[in-house]
Parts: C-alpha cells; structure tokens; sequence
C-alpha cells in the first residue's frame, strides 16, 4: 500500500476534501485530522511558525505517518501506515498542487469547494489505491475538462456542454503532450527562476552561498516539435532534475537538453548551481551588500544596518523585505527607515521586526540604512 488517502482542510482544520483506500482508511483518515489540529494548536500557542512535516500518529492498527504541507490557508495531508519514502509523499502533493493549480488558477479554500467535483474526479484518477496513476495536465484534460464560468451556465441550464471531454483519452504515444495541437502562432517562452540562500558575516562578506534555480517553460506549438536547447556552461549545473519528457541519454552524452514539450506551461528542469563556499560566490554575485552593528545594553540593545545594492543604476531590487528575529524576550521595538525609504514594523506574536517592501533603482542614491531599538 502506498498512500491511504489525501485530505485537504482550511484555515481552521475543517476538511474540504478527503479519500481514502482500504477497509479501515476512513476512521485512520479522521484519526489524521485530530492529530494534525493538534499539532497546529500546539504550534499555535508555542508561537512556532510551521509545524514537523511528518507527524506520527498512533492508530487501532499500529503507529502511521502523517505527511502533510501548508499551502497559503490551506493544509493538505496524506496518511501512510506502510514502509513507504516520505519523498514519495511529497512528490505527488507537490504534483497535486500543480495539477490544481493548472485547473482552478488559484488554489484556495474558496475554489476547491466551488469547483469540489473536479477536484474530487482529479483525485480518483491522480491515485489508484493510494499509487500515482495519471499526473500530466495534458493527459487529465482529456478525460476531464477544466471548469469555467461557461460550463457552469450550461450545467445550471440543463445544456449539454459543447466542450466535452476527448471520446479518445489517453490515445496520444506521448503521456504528457495532445494529439492534434494547432495554433497560428508558435512560440515558446523560458523564465529562469533561481533563489539564493547564503550566510553573510557582520562586515557584509559571503561566506557560504547556495543557488537554487527552475527553467520553467511555456509552450504553444503545432504538432509535436522536437527542441534542442544549449548552454554555454553547463559544468555550473548540478543536482539537476528534469520534467520526464527531457531525454537524459542525451544530456549525460553532451549535456544538451533534447525534449518533445508538453503543451501550456511546465518546469523543465530544476537545478543547484555549484557548491558551497567560495565556488558559488565566484559564479553567483549576491546582488546586494548589508552590514549590522548591534550595541547590547542591560535591559535592551540598539541596532544599526545598512542595506545597499552591488551593481550599477542600470538595475534595480524591488520588493525588497527585510526581517529580523528578535528572540522570544522582546517586549517592544522600534526602527527607523531611512535613506531609500520604506516602513517598519514588529510582530510580538513572531518576535520578528521588518521592513515593508521599498525598492532600490541607484546605487549612487544614498543606502537604505535602518536604526533600532528594542527591549528585553
């Protein structure tokens, strides 16, 4: 057995959505619920901001994993009770989240219960008693059909729908791209995606500095087109991962990505770039200098940090966020913005001051620069 069901639940740990497989799923299911609202008071009133990825839960039957993840209000959860990889799990929310999101646009509380067929349907054919099944976008659409505002008017009117779902699923050779694409215009539009994660020293110097980065593509192209795709370095590319319709013989042969897209948007491939220490830092340039100075006092401390961007005034930083955590023994804090301007505020609940998002456009303008106090 691989997964004993999903469940789906809002802000408040009510659940919108749930299925199970097996006999005695349905009570272990609701036993996953209970734990899991404990775990979210719990964190709750020890002001934790996240609760453990896996909870384990004792059950009639013996100890099961409850794996879940928070999705903006929402909190989705997959009981295990088997000898199963958690990554496992997480793939196919992941994968799950995605789908949703291709077929509802936003994934909230509000358009799982006005759309709760869909989701329902989507589930019984992502999950065949509790393993994966059919996960591509392209190859869901063909056995059920995303909602729209038209549909609902024909469903209210009792008219049969003029889009249906294809008499043919599943008679592509290729899972993840249609049959018979056509469109005037064939284009193909690449975003690079990548986030930094690096550990600065107080005088703003890296000393460690990790890449991560997604190639996310999307596709509208007649037939089925076969795409080469270089790069100059591909050296820099590490731990990749790659969207099943990549060919990796081809990319282990001479690292070139060889691929038959599917239609509409997809990630292509994620990766990490270098390693930690000076070889990212010599390759990856963080793209702003920040220094601090703190002065610790008795009962509180004064704090001084200057935030700057590292390249010329052709470029700009927007929706720029700083936080700070304070620790748990701070009872009031003030901050003053200057420079490129800005607000701040403090979380008591959290314990972490921030500056509200300011934008940075000229490094020959004077440094955004926040001075502070708070007490213990």
């Amino acid at each position: 057995m691989g997964i004993d069901g999903v469940i789906i639940l809002d802000r408040t740990g009510r659940p919108i959505v749930q299925t199970a497989f097996g006999p005695d799923s349905s009570s272990r299911v609701m036993q996953h619920v209970d734990a899991l609202n404990a775990a979210y008071d719990l964190a709750s009133t020890e002001n934790k901001m996240s609760v453990d990825p896996i909870i384990v839960v004792e059950t009639a039957t013996g100890p099961s994993a409850c794996c879940n993840v928070q999705h903006g209000s929402l909190r989705i959860a997959c009981p295990v009770h088997t000898e199963t990889d958690p990554m496992f799990v997480f793939a196919f929310i992941q994968t799950l989240l995605d789908v949703l999101q291709e077929y509802l646009g936003e994934v909230s509380a509000g358009t799982i219960r006005d759309n709760f067929d869909v989701v329902y349907q989507l589930l019984e054919e992502m999950l065949d008693n509790g393993y994966p099944l059919t996960t591509e976008p392209n190859a869901l659409r063909d056995i059920i059909m995303p909602p729209s505002f038209f549909k609902k008017i024909l469903a209210v009117a009792g008219t049969a729908g003029l889009a249906k779902a294809s008499a043919t699923p599943f008679s592509s050779p290729i899972p993840w791209r249609t049959t018979g694409l056509r469109y005037n215009t064939n284009e193909i539009f690449f975003d690079i995606v990548e986030e930094m994660q690096g550990i600065l020293s107080r005088d703003g110097k890296a000393l460690s500095v990790e890449v991560w980065g997604k190639i996310k593509a999307n596709t509208r192209l007649t037939g089925t087109p076969d795409i080469l795709l270089n790069f100059s370095n591909p050296q820099m590319l590490t731990d990749c991962l790659f969207h099943p319709c990549v060919r990796l013989p081809r990319w282990t042969k001479d690292k070139t990505i060889s691929f038959v897209p599917p239609d509409g948007r997809f990630v292509l491939m994620e990766y990490r770039l270098g390693s930690t220490g000076s070889a990212v830092a010599s390759v990856a340039t963080i793209p702003f200098s920040m220094k601090s100075s703190v002065e610790l006092l008795e009962n509180s401390a004064n704090v001084d940090l200057v935030f700057q961007p590292s390249f010329g005034s052709s470029k700009g930083l927007q929706s720029v966020l700083i936080e700070w955590y304070l620790g748990k023994g701070v009872t009031t804090s003030n901050w003053i913005p200057g420079g490129g301007g800005g607000t701040c505020t403090y979380d008591s609940r959290s314990g972490v001051s921030f500056s509200r998002p300011f934008a940075l456009t000229h490094l020959e303008s004077p440094p955004s620069f926040f001075n502070g106090k708070y007490l213990h």
